[in-house]
């Protein structure tokens, strides 16, 4: 079966950061701040409203930075929620301006990842996110262990922090969008990362992804699922669209981490807590809720959390949660694909 990798504008295909929406075939933009180019977007597209809380989102932002870990967590909450009410309002949807959580946990002395958790609302800020993004989790109650597990950004933490749990996020490489070149039948193709590379890995795989071939010690899988367009080298309008809902399905077991390039990942299927079927922006919101709320209402207690046998864990949640967070917002709003630079030297 004879493919080749599709190619939108001239540039090689590859998964969107964007779930809804991707500007697909443009170029990455390269910045160390997304706030400005953001800001600006929000601008020429008259976005008023979603202007005012983008600019508030950054006001706390920058009030975060460089305050201490018991304090860290209500800025961070009130930029985050800041910046999702910006998405919302870009998006022209109408939503609750409550924040749609709440602390939902065991009645204990001890403050634990396993006792402390939240509770999805009905209305609200947070059940808008996860009604945007379409996800179809049945519970609305997670503890923060199993919020924890299920964030891409701090799973080595976490596996770290408890060390007889499994990866649950494979890391996978050359991951492009491929076309049959006679039935014009598009996958997604990608490598699984060298140490992750052998065959107990296969049996982990979701259902969106399969095995593919094996190249002497390299494993390469691909989309279980598919989609068809008319002209992969003139995609017309209906093409793209296919493309991104397809794309969007995908998402749902492929993640990403952000920096100077993006690194994916599978979310699999491993014992452990609970997988959740939600976005890595709404568990971030939420956690980050319920931590606010320790923050002010239970400082004392939250100082106790803080110098559990899991300090290291949430304080990574703590200060690596906003430039994941915010790359997603914001490739959210404006469908484009965010990069930090990485200066080099020219070929």
């Amino acid at each position: 079966m004879p493919i080749a990798r599709l190619k939108i504008k001239g540039k090689d295909l590859t998964p969107q950061k964007a779930i809804k929406n991707p500007l697909l075939g443009s170029k990455n933009v390269l910045t160390n701040s997304r706030w400005e180019f953001v800001a600006l977007w929000l601008k020429k597209e008259k976005k008023d409203s979603a202007l005012f809380y983008w600019n508030q989102a950054n006001e706390f932002y920058k009030s975060s930075v460089g305050v201490n870990i018991y304090t860290a967590p209500l800025l961070h909450y009130y930029c985050f929620m800041n910046a999702t009410k910006a998405l919302l309002t870009s998006k022209n949807i109408i939503f609750n301006h409550y924040h749609g959580v709440k602390h939902s946990g065991i009645s204990s002395s001890r403050f634990t990842l396993q006792n402390e958790g939240i509770e999805i609302k009905s209305n609200g800020i947070l059940p808008s996110l996860s009604t945007y993004f379409n996800e179809t989790e049945t519970s609305t109650v997670h503890s923060l262990q199993e919020i924890f597990f299920n964030l891409q950004f701090i799973h080595r933490t976490y596996c770290l922090s408890y060390p007889r749990q499994t990866d649950m996020f494979i890391p996978v490489k050359n991951v492009f969008f491929y076309y049959d070149l006679s039935t014009n039948e598009v996958r997604l193709y990608c490598e699984l990362s060298e140490d992750f590379s052998n065959r107990n890995i296969l049996k982990r795989l979701p259902s969106t992804f399969i095995f593919d071939r094996k190249e002497k010690e390299r494993y390469f899988i691909k989309s279980n699922g598919s989609t068809t367009i008319s002209n992969p080298t003139k995609p017309s309008v209906s093409d793209i669209n296919n493309l991104i809902n397809f794309n969007e399905a995908l998402r749902k077991d492929l993640v990403f981490i952000n920096g100077s390039s993006t690194l994916w990942y599978i979310k699999s299927n491993v014992r452990g807590p609970a997988k959740i079927d939600r976005k890595s922006s709404t568990l971030t919101l939420g956690a980050m809720h319920r931590l606010s709320e320790l923050c002010r209402y239970k400082p004392l207690e939250f100082r106790k959390f803080m110098d559990s046998d899991k300090n290291w864990l949430i304080n990574e949640f703590i200060q690596q949660s906003s430039e994941q967070f915010l790359d997603e917002i914001a490739s959210e709003i404006t469908g484009y694909h965010f990069l930090i630079p990485n200066i080099r030297s020219a070929k």
